[in-house]
């Protein structure tokens, strides 16, 4: 007997012959008494949004940094060799894992007389018992640390299985020793390794440094007024949603790079930048704590001390009315520059498993004025994305083409924006 490899995989929806993905394999390999023996994991680049975020808790900004299927195949093939699958609802995670080799040309033996299951061995065990992975785990004291973790899954799973073989689950499961011999026995494909190495969770937090601190610290030549405009544009656009990111630091960066912009400069337009929002504050005459909060937080992701922010605010620049309504819909700042903002008729593409369901968000779209759009193209003012690092063939395209994506969130700071812009637009005959 060579032992077991307990599974878990996270996924980008339930149906993995079709357009779904793993999104993140764990794998706890148990040897034949169920002592744990090694462990492995790794998010996984799925190539498309990755579904229901709110459930499995992946980032896109970690996933985009993780190795494809393809790129661990050969690995992932190595740990399952001659070795029972195991998993907690096994058919679910064997079928993900059939297709994701699948998927790259290979057809291995991960099929149900080579896999057992902790659910359905438990429920033969210990029928009182429940039958979900964390009602399991309470029932028999195992620890669950983060539920839909792939990892902290496998590992309970495996804690599981070393409960039920010291149960008997041997000798009461019909068959048990016929899944592990044709397990141990049955060949599996010769499938190189790449070497990839294994991304966990939080990898973005160390990689997707600020944009810049990729910056030289300055540059000699002066600052013409279409580089500042075309950066303050990008400014404005990564702040919609008052969100930078991971991708939109790689575009400010690339941009200062390209313009020559380093990061002296950058602060000084920055300030400018900020000078606009605080024009745009004060214009009613009023400053309220929402917006100083604004303010601040906007300051706090453009990296200008809070000091420099609080004096920028009392000594706002003069706006105009003009200034103002072009704004209203858009970030709600400008420095005399242009700015993004959306009108009705503005086509709308939304990518993504949303925390509200896409059909609502199509109808506020709709109430505001926009029209949602099923498709990426040229015409496209915004897409809405579930989070706005999406990898979704819609985000990409949107990326490619200069379009702005941001969050669900950010998308109702634009939506109140245009109906406030909207009101304001009846009331003075405009």
């Amino acid at each position: 007997m060579t032992g077991y490899a307990v599974v878990d995989v996270e996924t980008t929806g339930l149906f993995p012959g079709g357009h779904d993905r793993i999104a993140e394999i764990a794998i706890v390999q148990v040897d034949p008494d169920g002592q744990v023996e090694d462990t492995w994991a790794t998010l996984v680049n799925p190539g498309r949004d990755l579904g229901p975020q709110q459930i499995h808790g992946i980032s896109a900004s970690d996933a985009r940094h993780a190795p494809t299927f393809d790129d661990i195949a050969g690995l992932v093939a190595e740990l399952l060799r001659g070795r029972t699958f195991v998993a907690h609802n096994a058919q679910f995670d064997r079928r993900f894992v059939w297709h994701a080799f699948a998927g790259t040309g290979y057809d291995v033996p991960l099929i149900a007389p080579t896999t057992l299951c902790t659910m359905r061995t438990g429920a033969q065990l210990f029928p009182t018992a429940p039958r979900s992975l964390a009602g399991a785990c309470f029932h028999h004291g195992v620890t669950l640390d983060s539920a839909h973790e792939a990892l902290s899954d496998a590992r309970a799973a495996a804690d599981l299985l070393r409960i039920y073989l010291a149960g008997g689950a041997r000798h009461v499961v019909p068959g048990w020793d016929d899944v592990v011999e044709l397990a141990a026995t049955t060949p599996w494909p010769l499938i190189p390794a790449t070497g990839a190495a294994p991304v966990r969770r939080g990898i973005a937090s160390e990689r997707d440094t600020h944009f810049l601190a990729r910056l030289a610290a300055a540059r000699t030549l002066p600052i013409t007024t279409w580089e500042k405009e075309e950066y303050l544009e990008l400014v404005d656009r990564a702040l919609l949603d008052r969100h930078i990111s991971a991708r939109e630091h790689d575009q400010l960066a690339e941009l200062c790079v390209q313009l020559g912009i380093g990061r002296a400069e950058a602060g000084v337009l920055h300030r400018e930048y900020l000078a606009g929002l605080a024009a745009v504050a004060w214009a009613d005459g009023v400053l309220d704590p929402a917006e100083v909060a604004d303010f601040l937080a906007v300051a706090g992701m453009l990296e200008v001390p809070a000091a420099d922010a609080q004096r920028i605010l009392e000594r706002p620049a003069p706006t105009s009315p003009d200034t103002t309504n072009s704004t209203a819909a858009g970030t709600g700042s400008s420095s005399g520059t242009s700015r993004f903002t959306l009108a009705p008729g503005d086509l709308v593409v939304f990518t993504g498993a949303m925390d509200e369901p896409r059909d609502v968000w199509e109808r506020r779209a709709g109430a505001a004025g926009l029209v949602p759009h099923p498709a990426v193209t040229k015409k496209v003012r915004l897409v809405v994305a579930a989070d706005p690092d999406s990898m979704s063939g819609k985000a990409r395209k949107a990326a490619s083409y200069g379009i702005t994506v941001v969050s669900e969130v950010g998308f109702a700071r634009i939506l109140d924006g245009l109906v406030r812009s909207t009101t304001a637009g009846v009331r003075t005959g405009g």
